[in-house]
């Protein structure tokens, strides 16, 4: 990409973002997060009336991230918090080793703690805590802080980010129906927030030549679409919404089932909350006042 074409969103960025020393990780200003709150309350005006509300913090249960199979597909965006252990002796010698020019961090060790990659993973062991799925299925509504290993300056691709989703477990036939409904109502919440974009089958970024293999089955069996929002009239669509069916996965690993011992569906849709907004400053600038009237409606100013 050349520096004409860069151009434009850096100097969004510098607008709405404030550099912390790390390349995806920033401060965010008071215009950028009074958007982003109102994209939230716009969203949730189109919520499930039955859905759970639940907002997780940004870091979850390893042992569950690992049960999930996340390890398996994605290992290379994984982060683990990692802790100092040990006697009150031997961690103060870990951390004097720094004061003396040494590698203070070759003394971590992992605790039982990752950073929550998506929001929708803890909700499936919870779910399958509470007992057989109802005839009805669950529906919830999902926030988190999330992290992926993907350093970039690219204002589309932060590590540090939120995720809104909603889920839905059920039979085959209520999951079908659930994102059929959400692919259809997605281009017109676009259009309602005057965003260009365009529906696509995708697949998840699944690492190595297996990974390359479950790519290609994703995308041959339609389990993966994508919103994909152009953020100027140059650039690569960046997904800002996607579309996932999990078939029965989530189901097998955590014994979700209904009445009669039948393994539960699961699917979710999820929205980039930073990705959504950093497109309606690209798309409509800065300056909030001149934005179309039908978005400064749709996001209550």
């Amino acid at each position: 990409m050349n520096a004409a074409v860069e151009d434009p969103l850096r100097h969004i960025g510098a607008e709405l973002f404030r550099p912390l020393g790390v390349d995806g990780v920033y401060a965010r200003t008071a215009r950028y997060e009074d958007v982003l709150q109102r994209l939230g309350a716009f969203i949730s005006r189109h919520r499930d009336p039955r859905a759970e509300v639940l907002h997780f913090p940004p870091v979850m249960s390893r042992q569950q991230l690992e049960k999930s199979g996340y390890l398996k597909s994605f290992p290379n965006l994984l982060g683990c918090v990692c802790a100092l252990h040990g006697s009150e002796a031997q961690i103060r010698a870990a951390a004097d080793a720094y004061e003396t020019g040494g590698d203070w961090t070759s003394s971590l060790g992992a605790s039982d703690l990752v950073l929550s990659p998506a929001a929708c993973y803890p909700i499936y062991p919870l779910a399958a805590a509470r007992g057989r799925v109802p005839r009805e299925g669950l529906v919830f509504d999902v926030a988190a802080d999330c992290f992926r290993h993907e350093p970039s300056r690219a204002l589309n691709r932060l590590q540090s980010f939120r995720m809104r989703e909603f889920v839905r477990i059920g039979t085959p036939q209520d999951i079908v129906a659930f994102r059929e409904h959400w692919m259809g109502q997605a281009e017109g919440l676009a259009r309602e927030l005057g965003l260009p974009c365009a529906l696509d089958v995708a697949n998840d970024p699944f690492f190595g030549r297996v990974g390359q293999v479950m790519a290609v089955s994703q995308r041959q069996q339609s389990l993966k679409f994508e919103l994909l929002v152009p953020y100027h009239s140059d650039a690569v669509p960046t997904a800002c919404m996607s579309f996932n069916y999990h078939r029965e996965h989530f189901g097998t690993v955590w014994g979700l089932t209904d009445a009669a011992g039948e393994l539960s569906h699961t699917s979710c849709v999820a929205f980039g909350m930073d990705r959504l907004t950093v497109a309606l400053f690209c798309i409509h600038g800065l300056d909030i006042a001149r934005w179309p009237s039908t978005v400064r409606r749709a996001l209550g100013f």
